[in-house]
């Protein structure tokens, strides 16, 4: 019973969101809660979404200063020199553009935070999609693919977490995967490509000037009516926001080199700090919420001595951060639920259960399977620490290596950066406006897919 039920709720979600007849967050919340109540523990809610919001909490934090972090870099121009090389490289072409947001993506994946390469890559390409009137979901699944696949480095998460179930070394379970890696990284390159030429037949080839005067034909400007030309009221959020309000002078480059917040004379300290910053994160001195609450604090300090420059920085970010961490906490009624009443424990169990007993010696397949809906349903933690175990212990019944299974499991995350159940993936969305449901629609196929070359390059190479 908790088995269907649990499926019925994601599936109900799903839906929901995908036609827009809820927003993310409504559903997030009101779902599982229903779900709880015909389960018959309405009365253990409370204790559910307390339990969900502790373990998310930290998330929340790191992302509620990540973006004060990363905002204010980008407010004080550190990221200008990457921005103008990309745009240097995709000269108003849609078919460079798509292909420079995945190679951005996968290169600032090496930090290992998903949600700090999509913050990077949303404000260098936003300007971009939205001048030249690209398809933003385009954008965003892209990026998301792209950072799936780097996802699986040892300090990203999964492979760690993998190891730590099996009681492998980490390196012995990713380096022998890096030719599949490889082979997805390649793939989501050549996707890229492909949705670039489609985008390219969509709408031309047009220089960056021609680009910005037919906006001036097309666009009705609001003078001294509180909105900017995209259609966003207020003023400071947002991708295109933050990198110089959005105004015709910006385009040159996708950036205002004028803009009262450049910190020219600081532009070392701010990368030395970021890269400390990054270093540290990687290394685990401090836990990751620690480490940007104090980069934010400090690159706030130094860059805006002032008391009301400080509170105009932070009010510039407000918007995204109330919507991110808005998106985690209301996750954290979905995932407490789930967990708390055991209706992930009973799927995932069913969905082993049912494996034929022919598949018995192919099981590292299977768990490659397997792994692109049970982490898109669930979180990393739920998969690699209370699935991977049952799946890897049915494998050694049959012959099968924990090596291989535990590789074998890394095969989903191209689909799971994706799921309603990552923080990192309502950063990319919020900062590129572009609702969930649109942005689900697009990419599962074409992240599903990406999982299933990196699964057939395993298998080739006798990997997996």
């Amino acid at each position: 019973m908790l088995t269907v039920l649990g499926f019925a709720m994601i599936a109900t979600f799903l839906v929901l969101i995908m036609l827009k007849k809820m927003s993310p967050i409504a559903a997030l919340v009101l779902i599982p809660a229903l779900f709880c109540v015909v389960v018959g523990k309405g009365a253990r809610l409370g204790d559910y979404v307390i339990d969900g919001v502790t373990s998310l909490a930290p998330t929340a934090a790191m992302l509620m200063f990540a973006i004060v972090y990363f905002g204010v870099m980008i407010d004080v121009g550190l990221f200008d020199p990457i921005v103008r090389a990309i745009l240097r490289f995709c000269k108003a072409d849609p078919l460079r553009i798509v292909v420079g947001t995945a190679f951005l993506a996968a290169i600032v994946s090496l930090d290992g935070d998903g949600s700090t390469t999509f913050m990077i890559t949303v404000s260098a390409m936003y300007p971009l999609y939205k001048r030249l009137k690209m398809s933003l979901v385009v954008m965003t699944g892209v990026a998301a693919m792209a950072n799936g696949v780097m996802n699986t480095l040892p300090w990203g998460g999964p492979t760690a977490r993998a190891a730590t179930a099996l009681k492998l070394d980490a390196g012995d379970v990713f380096v022998p995967m890096i030719p599949a890696l490889a082979a997805g990284l390649a793939f989501v390159v050549v996707l890229a490509y492909v949705l670039g030429r489609r985008e390219r037949k969509r709408l031309g080839v047009l220089t960056l000037d021609e680009a910005l005067v037919e906006e001036r034909e097309t666009e009705t400007v609001l003078v001294g009516g509180g909105a900017d030309k995209s259609g966003s009221a207020g003023g400071g959020s947002g991708a295109a926001t933050a990198l110089g309000d959005d105004t015709d002078d910006d385009f040159q480059g996708g950036l205002d080199p004028e803009r009262p917040t450049l910190r020219p004379k600081l532009y070392w300290f701010n990368a030395l700090l970021t890269v400390a910053l990054l270093t540290a994160m990687i290394m685990e001195l401090l836990p990751i919420p620690v480490l940007f609450l104090l980069g934010a604090a400090l690159a706030l300090t130094v860059n805006f001595p002032h008391m009301p420059d400080q509170k105009a920085r932070i009010g510039a970010h407000a918007e995204n951060v109330l919507n991110v961490s808005g998106m985690v906490f209301a996750a954290a009624v979905f995932t407490g639920v789930l967990q708390g009443t055991g209706m992930v424990d009973h799927m995932a169990r069913w969905l082993v259960d049912n494996i034929p007993d022919g598949m018995g010696p192919h099981m590292a397949f299977v768990t490659g399977l397997l792994s692109l809906p049970l982490t898109y349903f669930m979180s990393n933690d739920g998969f690699y620490f209370g699935v991977l175990p049952v799946l890897a212990e049915a494998g050694q019944a049959h012959g099968v290596s924990s090596l291989e299974i535990a590789r074998a499991s890394l095969v989903g995350q191209p689909l799971h950066m994706s799921s309603p159940l990552v923080p990192a993936v309502y950063v990319l969305v919020g900062m590129a406006k572009v609702e969930f449901g649109d942005h689900t629609r697009f990419v599962v196929k074409w992240a599903a897919l990406t999982c299933l070359v990196i699964l057939g390059a395993g298998m080739l190479f006798g990997i997996i």
